[in-house]
């Protein structure tokens, strides 16, 4: 039998695979661009305005006025509104969700063709998770949800992409997911008042972070990613379990306020001179025995020790006694925190903005108060 040899044309496969790859470039930019035109076209807006007055349609008349008085909206649809004005005037005007109250256990289903609302001001209900659908709410600046019974953030969160403030004050969490540092644009987070012991590194991409409330859980240490957050200009760790503070904490080179009250700290690193910014600084005296000199000595700095009183010394032991015997009431008996502490010493270090004439030794201030 003859074999015959055939000739097959080789061709260069490096250059096959690299027009391939411009191709497929320039078809996900096209994607890109079609979904931004797509999102910022007033026909989404008009259809999601359409489904609204399609479901009120379907509603008793008193259920619509429930429905309009949860929703902080100037322009209320009737047959005689065009949905494009009503759009285009919601727009200028307060797009704001405003629930409170216990009787609230979870978000109107209503809720999903609202998208077009810029804040969230959902405060002392009984929800206890956010909803399915909140990552079409991509215009979402402001989610304010202080004293609920949340459980846990979703991986949503991750797709708000124009979220600056986020407020979870008092509420259950145990930790937060890794997708918010997907929130590039977040300036301010609150996360006062829950059951957090760590966060997870990748919320170091949080660069325009300026503002980090981490008061009252139980931090033993001041978490890595913080210490990344190189926009961060105020930081509250204060009713934590700190016992030291990183050595290089002073890579929060725009820190201006620290706050480190009530925690277990016996001194304060030398590395915190290093801070230039740093001009307000609130530790509790009452364990702390060696503090920089620069620190209690520099006249643009307010340094301030907090000291306990014996009421509170022994109202501290009386909660202990009563945690170690499974008597202290929970959140399921309905004692919440209200964050009284915290206002008190918001209320101070307000006032404190005001003396910067005084004399000089006010700038170390010792006081003795019922926190």
């Amino acid at each position: 039998m003859r074999l015959e040899r055939l000739g097959v044309p080789v061709y260069d496969l490096g250059s096959l695979r690299s027009l391939w790859e411009v191709r497929t470039r320039k078809y996900k930019q096209r994607q890109k661009k079609e979904k931004e035109r797509v999102e910022k076209s007033a026909l989404v807006k008009i259809n999601q305005q359409w489904q609204y007055r399609v479901h009120c349609k379907s509603l008793r008349g008193g259920e619509v006025d429930v429905l309009h008085r949860y929703l902080d909206r100037d322009v209320l649809l009737d047959d005689s509104t065009d949905p494009q004005l009503a759009g285009a005037e919601g727009e200028q005007d307060r797009l704001v969700l405003r629930l409170e109250g216990e009787q609230w256990k979870e978000f109107p289903s209503e809720l999903q063709w609202m998208s077009y609302l810029k804040e969230w001001h959902v405060r002392s209900t009984r929800i206890s998770r956010l909803p399915d659908f909140l990552f079409v709410f991509s215009q979402l600046t402001n989610l304010q949800l202080p004293k609920n019974a949340l459980s846990e953030l979703p991986p949503e969160i991750g797709k708000l992409p124009m979220l600056k403030e986020l407020n979870a004050n008092y509420n259950r969490l145990t930790k937060i997911p890794p997708e918010l540092g997907g929130c590039e644009n977040l300036e301010r987070l609150e996360l006062t008042g829950n059951y957090l012991a760590q966060l997870p590194f990748v919320l170091s991409s949080l660069k325009k972070l300026v503002h980090l409330d981490l008061a009252e859980n139980k931090f033993p240490t001041v978490p890595i990613c913080v210490l990344r957050m190189s926009g961060l200009q105020a930081l509250d760790m204060s009713n934590n379990l700190l016992t030291d503070l990183p050595e290089d904490t002073d890579r929060l080179e725009q820190l201006r306020s620290l706050f480190i009250h009530k925690n277990r700290l016996s001194y304060l690193p030398h590395c915190l001179s290093n801070i230039s910014s740093l001009n307000v600084i609130v530790v509790s005296g009452d364990e702390l025995n060696c503090i920089p000199t620069h620190l209690c000595s520099n006249p643009d700095i307010k340094f301030v020790r907090l000291y306990d009183n014996p009421g509170t010394e022994a109202r501290k032991k009386k909660e202990e006694e009563e945690r170690k015997k499974g008597k202290r009431r929970s959140w399921e008996e309905g004692t919440r925190k209200d964050g009284s502490e915290k206002e008190f010493l918001q209320a101070y270090m307000e006032s404190l903005k005001d003396r910067e004439t005084v004399p000089y030794s006010t700038t170390k201030v010792s006081i003795s108060c019922l926190l």
